[in-house]
């Protein structure tokens, strides 16, 4: 929660990741998943930017081309390690389109092993579908009980939880049945991390915004997103959580940063109580991907992509960006 830091999402299970691959054209293979995160990982200056990574199982395990961990690349910049906790949302019984995030069997045990190969916070992600009467309270019920029994244990072994429960873009839904839909989850959530005795000054919130469906007719501007998601939060998120971090969540890089800029700038204005940043997977990745296309020659243009990138979310974070930034050359 440095000011003008954020998080750089880089969680993706090789399953998702092979989309990601497929779409450039590179083959999903071992050496070339590392050799992709290694790229962001090496990128001279991002650190100025990002302060943390998030890491699947796979990564963390993970050497760079000369032998260092990949965790220690991050650590020498000063970033810090962590860990995606949960193995995915899977369908929920007796609730025909909606899921459940399994993970928890074990998950004292890998918590264990993660902290001795040096994550300092986790994360788990729950997802909330906005359709045809659902959510329904029971899927809202039963993902943030989960959300809280992970909370808790990452507490326990010392790791900082980041809760995360999305509720997708995806739909023809209004601003204001996300609004109604978030808020709902975010009360339940937080009864949850109460009733397990999760710290609130000791967790993070990962957040979706408060927008239009993706589909939507009339999709809502930046400023009525930043209105309606800082209002909605004030009305369900306890002032004790230090911060709060927005994931990009199939917004275009334009609208994430758009928005997250609108967030800040409304959030001053009312002088919101939590830290408002970022934890980016797409809106950080999607141009370095696109740059690099699976060719060593592309690296360093990758990387000049991920800068960017970085540099202008972080500016969006302090409510200063400008979309003349775009223009901006910079040097990995």
């Amino acid at each position: 929660m440095a000011p003008g830091k954020g998080i750089l999402a880089a969680d993706e299970s090789t399953s998702t990741i092979q989309r990601r691959f497929e779409a450039i054209g590179v083959e999903n293979t071992e050496p070339n998943r590392r050799a992709y995160r290694e790229l962001l990982f090496r990128t001279r200056g991002a650190n100025e930017f990002i302060s943390g990574v998030i890491l699947y199982d796979e990564t963390i395990r993970q050497k760079a081309a000369d032998g260092t961990p990949l965790v220690k690349l991050l650590t020498d910049q000063g970033i810090a390690p962590g860990i995606k906790a949960d193995i995915g949302a899977k369908p929920l019984a007796g609730a025909p389109g909606e899921t459940v995030t399994e993970g928890l069997d074990g998950l004292r045990e890998r918590f264990a092993e993660y902290r001795k190969l040096g994550a300092v916070f986790s994360k788990w992600r729950a997802v909330i579908t906005i359709g045809e009467a659902i959510p329904s309270p029971y899927c809202i019920d039963a993902n943030a009980h989960a959300l809280a029994r992970y909370a808790a244990l990452s507490q326990e072994a010392g790791i900082v939880p980041i809760v995360e429960p999305e509720v997708l873009m995806d739909g023809t839904h209004s601003i204001d049945r996300c609004f109604d839909v978030t808020r709902n989850t975010y009360r339940e959530v937080f009864r949850q991390l109460a009733v397990h005795r999760v710290q609130l000054e000791g967790m993070l919130l990962k957040a979706s915004m408060v927008l239009s469906g993706k589909n939507a007719p009339n999709r809502a501007d930046p400023d009525a997103v930043g209105r309606a998601t800082v209002e909605c939060f004030k009305e369900s998120v306890p002032a004790a959580v230090p911060g709060i971090v927005f994931l990009s969540g199939g917004q275009s890089d334009d609208e994430a940063t758009q928005n997250l800029d609108a967030i800040n700038r409304y959030a001053v204005r009312v002088r919101a109580p939590w830290e408002l940043s970022f934890s980016y997977g797409r809106g950080l990745q999607a141009a370095p991907q696109k740059a690099w296309s699976g060719k060593s020659e592309n690296v360093a243009a990758a990387q000049r992509a991920y800068y960017h990138r970085a540099k202008v979310t972080a500016a969006a974070r302090m409510g200063r960006y400008s979309p003349a930034m775009e223009k901006e050359t910079v040097a990995a």
